[in-house]
């Protein structure tokens, strides 16, 4: 990823396109995703993608489709409960995936906007 500060900037990934970012590193368009794009987002910040990450970027995507906007936390940390089981029905659960917070992290390697309760 380069960067500039106020400046969109630009995502390489494996295959050789290049994509937009806004100036705070989410895809611009959340349309252009492809789990390419959150694999490579999540290698420059040294994480690998394991199924709970994959299953709460594509519980996130598909909240963000139908509603057009990221789910407020306490349903999130409930439905990944339900989907991966009481053990991972909490925050913490969700923080250990995503250490940099699950809101602002899994969004932007879910191809979202960054949500607007993040600051």
């Amino acid at each position: 990823m380069s960067s500039g500060s106020d400046a969109p900037s630009t995502l390489v990934l494996a295959d050789g396109r290049t994509l937009t970012l806004d100036a705070r590193g989410y895809l611009a368009d959340w349309q252009s995703w492809s789990e390419a794009v959150a694999t490579t987002m999540a290698t420059v910040d040294q994480i690998t993608l394991e199924d709970a990450h994959w299953r709460v970027i594509h519980l996130l995507r598909e909240y963000y489709g139908r509603f057009e906007v990221a789910p407020p936390m306490r349903l999130l940390v409930r439905e990944i409960g339900r989907i991966l089981g009481p053990e991972a029905a909490s925050s913490r659960y969700l923080y250990r995936l995503f250490p940099q917070g699950p809101a602002k992290q899994a969004c932007r390697y879910a191809g979202l906007p960054k949500p607007v309760s993040c600051i």
